[in-house]
């Protein structure tokens, strides 16, 4: 959903990332949060960082979701450049499994907060920040509860329909599924 009025920036450092960061703004489109995504490399377009993180807040952003694999500097240094809230999505990689990722965000020094996610977590960083955007707005927030309610819903159809077949023929079901 770009829009010239989003809410919430998604970038990352690469396009490689896209597929895992794409939950994200799925999240977002199905909570109807405008959002913006793009890349914005640390290492390779270091200006572009710069210029992206100070201009943010002036261009209406109230949160950004970083995604980055391997050295992960960009939800750090996107956090070191802005006061907005940033949280960062480590993206799974072939070396070490995006560990690397995860401890390069989750490590940041005193006064540099970046709230992290699990490794390829979008979907969750997507809905925090629609749970930090929903502070101040109501509807968005009755929204979330409705996605909150559906989860809910689904576990309980999950929990009758083991008590009515046994595991058994739960278990049966599910690998058929897959």
């Amino acid at each position: 959903m770009k829009s010239s009025l989003s809410l919430v920036s998604i970038i990352m450092g690469s396009d490689s990332d896209l597929p895992v960061m794409a939950e994200a703004a799925r999240v977002l489109e199905e909570l109807e949060v405008a959002f913006e995504v793009t890349i914005v490399s640390a290492h390779r377009t270091p200006e572009r960082l710069f210029g992206f993180s100070q201009s943010a807040q002036k261009r209406g952003i109230k949160v950004i979701i970083a995604g980055a694999g391997g050295a992960a500097h960009l939800p750090g240094m996107v956090a070191s450049l802005s006061s907005l809230p940033v949280i960062g999505v480590p993206i799974h990689s072939k070396n070490l499994s995006g560990l690397d990722s995860l401890y390069s965000m989750v490590q940041m020094p005193p006064g540099i907060p970046v709230a992290t996610v699990a490794i390829n977590g979008a979907k969750n960083a997507g809905l925090l920040a629609a749970r930090i955007l929903a502070i101040t707005d109501q509807t968005l927030a009755d929204r979330l509860n409705v996605v909150t309610q559906d989860m809910k819903d689904s576990v309980l159809n999950k929990v009758k329909k083991i008590d009515e077949q046994g595991y058994n023929l739960y278990l049966d079901s599910l690998s058929q599924k897959s």
